[in-house]
């Protein structure tokens, strides 16, 4: 069974979309679960005015019914509330077209110049309403399905801030469920209080000056087996999927597993972890590779961290030029964040937990949730016995 999705939708367009194949039936699917992570989303100190006009709501319009699963596609749909301001701005019909709106300065470090290049177009919003974040509002409410199936399995997925503008949140604590516990507490979806409020102070210090600020996330996922990924090729290498799929994320420009970067500063004995025997089973003594060997999971807790930029919207912009005169202008200026970070770090959850179901779905696949379970039972036997 192959798990699979598509988004569709604008920013300012009448909602968004996304439709979801290859979930097996009679996964129990609760709206609300997905409403919760929704509000997550939108939640974080940094962001803008736009999240005090949109209160996303999942509709479900396919594949469930009585709340559950068909194993059809699912259907997933967002209104956007701020459709009703963009009517005729949006609008898809000929007739609705207005003079002197178009976006005519791009902004540097976004899709507006490279975009209109690319697809013969004279107006920046026809890129900008596409690339932007708003699209990830569907890719959570997809994450929050998949989470649902991994849960059912026994696996988490926790996803939290390690750094905002340069400040980083310092602890030797392990415990990743605690870290998340901690995050879901804070403004800054963090665990670290101490880094919490000068994250805050540079946040505030940002939006005085008409700048943004950027950090790195973190995904830990608990609970998995030994297995999901393969060595064999290198699109079934789980850790490239799941690096694809966080630099899929608008704005993230890095990824790392494990000790990522600093692996590469150290001698190979401080880097790799040594193999015991614990309870029975084969575990390692450390996590420095973060749950991934061989492009597998090894049964250690997955770690992986994503980069953010600063948002490319500056309320002081940056310079650029008229797409038409070709002189210099000011860039033009969206309603924006001044950080999106705490937003992300559950963008990059959702991305996550979409990879490894399909993962795990590749290789327990069936058609219903009983017989995912099923294989999913007889393989863990296998592993405990080896």
């Amino acid at each position: 069974m192959t798990l699979r999705y598509l988004t569709a939708g604008e920013s300012h367009g009448p909602g968004l979309t996304a439709i979801v194949e290859g979930l097996p039936s009679n996964l129990e699917v609760d709206a609300a679960e997905i409403n919760r992570h929704l509000a997550r989303r939108q939640g974080g100190y940094g962001r803008g005015g736009r999240m005090k006009i949109e209160k996303d709501q999942v509709a479900i319009l396919s594949g469930v019914r009585w709340g559950k699963t068909l194993g059809s596609p699912v259907t997933l749909s967002i209104r956007n509330r701020d459709w009703e301001n963009w009517r005729q701005t949006m609008s898809p019909e000929a007739g609705d077209r207005q003079q002197g709106v178009a976006v005519t300065h791009p902004r540097p470090g976004h899709a507006d110049l490279s975009g209109v290049i690319k697809y013969r177009q004279q107006d920046a919003r026809n890129i900008l309403e596409r690339s932007s974040a708003r699209e990830t509002a569907a890719r959570v409410a997809v994450g929050a399905l998949c989470g649902i199936l991994l849960r059912d399995l026994g696996i988490e997925v926790l996803g939290y801030v390690t750094e905002i503008g340069g400040i980083c949140a310092r602890t030797s604590m392990e415990d990743y469920q605690k870290r998340f516990a901690l995050s879901e507490d804070s403004s800054c979806r963090t665990y670290c209080a101490e880094a919490e409020q000068a994250m805050i102070q540079a946040i505030d210090a940002a939006r005085e000056a008409g700048d943004s600020l950027g950090g790195v996330v973190e995904v830990a996922v608990l609970g998995l087996p030994v297995g999901l990924g393969s060595h064999v090729h290198w699109d079934r290498r789980l850790d490239g999927r799941l690096a694809g799929a966080m630099m899929s994320i608008q704005a993230f420009k890095g990824v790392e597993i494990g000790l990522g970067f600093e692996a590469a500063r150290r001698p190979g004995s401080q880097v790799h972890d040594e193999i015991i025997v614990q309870d029975g089973g084969f575990r390692r003594r450390t996590n420095r590779a973060g749950g991934l060997e061989g492009g597998m999971t090894n049964g250690e807790p997955l770690v992986i961290r994503g980069a953010m930029k600063p948002i490319p919207t500056l309320y002081t912009p940056l310079q650029t030029v008229d797409l038409e005169t070709r002189r210099p202008y000011a860039a033009a200026v969206e309603r924006s964040d001044v950080c999106a970070v705490p937003a992300a770090a559950v963008v990059a959850e959702a991305v996550v937990a979409i990879e490894v179901a399909a993962a795990l779905l590749e290789k327990f696949g069936g058609d219903s949730l009983e017989e995912v379970r099923h294989n999913y039972a007889a393989y863990d036997r296998y592993v405990r016995d080896f």
